[in-house]
C-alpha cells in the first residue's frame, strides 16, 4: 500500500466512525443478504458484534501505517475466525458486504479512488487473516500427528 492508500482509507473510516453502530447493522444486514448462510455463524447481540467490527476496523486502520506491527495481530485474528467456522470462501463475501456498506454510508464520498484503496486493504487484511488461519491448522494438523 502506498502513502496515498492509507491516507484514502483512514480518511474515510474518520466518517464512518461517528456513524459506526449504523454502518456495522447495514454491513450485517447486507451480509445476510449477499449470504443468508452466514447468519448461522453469528451467535447473541449484533449490536455488540458491530461494535467488535468497528473496533477491529478501527484498530487495522489505525495500524495500516505500521504493518509490521499489524500483520502479526491480524493473522491471530485469522486463527480465531477459522475457529469460529469462517471459511476463505467468506472472505469474498465480506469483501464485498463491506465495500456495498461504504458506498452506502459514504455516498459521494467514496469515489473510486477510496473503493480501490479499500479493496487494496481489505484483500491485504483478508489474505493475512486466512494464511494465519492455515498456519493455525497446520500447527493444529501437526501436534496431533
Amino acid at each position: 500500500m502506498n502513502p496515498r492508500e492509507i491516507a484514502l482509507v483512514q480518511e474515510s473510516f474518520r466518517k464512518v466512525a461517528p456513524i459506526a453502530e449504523q454502518a456495522a447493522a447495514i454491513f450485517y444486514a447486507r451480509l445476510f443478504e449477499l449470504d443468508p448462510s452466514l447468519r448461522a455463524l453469528f451467535h447473541g447481540n449484533m449490536a455488540e458484534q458491530g461494535r467488535k467490527l468497528m473496533q477491529v476496523l478501527g484498530f487495522a486502520v489505525g495500524g495500516l501505517d505500521k504493518l509490521d506491527h499489524l500483520i502479526p495481530a491480524i493473522r491471530q485474528l485469522g486463527l480465531r475466525h477459522a475457529g469460529y467456522q469462517v471459511r476463505d470462501a467468506h472472505y469474498e463475501t465480506v469483501g464485498e458486504a463491506l465495500l456495498w456498506t461504504l458506498a452506502r454510508g459514504l455516498g459521494a464520498d467514496f469515489t473510486a479512488e477510496h473503493q480501490a484503496a479499500w479493496a487494496k486493504v481489505y484483500w491485504l487484511l483478508a489474505e493475512t487473516m486466512k494464511a494465519g488461519a492455515r498456519d493455525g491448522l497446520a500447527q493444529l494438523q501437526r501436534s496431533v500427528a
